[in-house]
């Protein structure tokens, strides 16, 4: 009894969460709880959450990419980037839509291992080419899908225009171009 009142409860917040307002028309609404349990119904969540994003000012964001275990892999780098004021009117219009699709935009899930591999190949070869001081990614350090691990700052010798910084990114520019391949979102749902 206490599940089915639960779940009634769950469902009746969902329907209200998501009930939209009368000043975003054309942004996808959802009816119930749409994400439990179900991965198609938690993409299609996701999307409406994608699209009122796009409608509310960051119109290049991406679709999140949820893989089969669950993980979502987010455009963080584009809602990130965006205007404080862009921001706050996304999540002032699309709060029901992320909290229906159990999202937050700037969240991202593990690295996958393949990505780990492909980051400590590029700090194995940024080492040998001069930058001894990088770390090797794990998969709980931070990346930006399409772009790879950063580099921390700290650990470089100068400024991206230093010669020596130069002429190790040139070296390993093929390692590197395979890292940001891995981390688009594309790969990630492959992952």
């Amino acid at each position: 009894m206490r599940i089915v009142i639960a779940s009634a409860a769950v469902l009746v917040l969902a329907l209200a969460g998501c009930s939209g307002s009368p000043a975003s028309p054309g942004v996808p609404r959802l009816s119930g709880a749409a994400t439990a349990g179900n991965p198609q119904q938690r993409k299609a969540a996701l999307h409406a959450a994608a699209e009122c994003i796009r409608q509310h000012g960051i119109t290049g964001y991406q679709d999140p990419v949820l893989t089969a275990d669950g993980h979502v892999y987010t455009d963080s780098r584009s809602y990130r980037d965006a205007e404080n004021a862009t921001i706050q009117a996304v999540e002032d219009a699309c709060k029901s839509l992320l909290d229906a699709a159990q999202f937050q935009p700037t969240e991202q899930a593990p690295a996958p291992p393949a990505l780990v591999q492909a980051g400590v190949r590029s700090r194995q070869c940024l080492r040998e080419h001069g930058l001894v001081n990088l770390t090797d990614p794990t998969a709980t350090t931070e990346f930006t899908p399409g772009h790879g691990f950063g580099v921390n700052p700290e650990e470089m010798p100068g400024e991206k225009t230093d010669p020596v910084v130069q002429r190790a990114l040139d070296a390993c520019r093929p390692i590197l171009d395979e890292e940001a391949r891995l981390s688009s979102l594309g790969s990630l749902g492959d992952a």
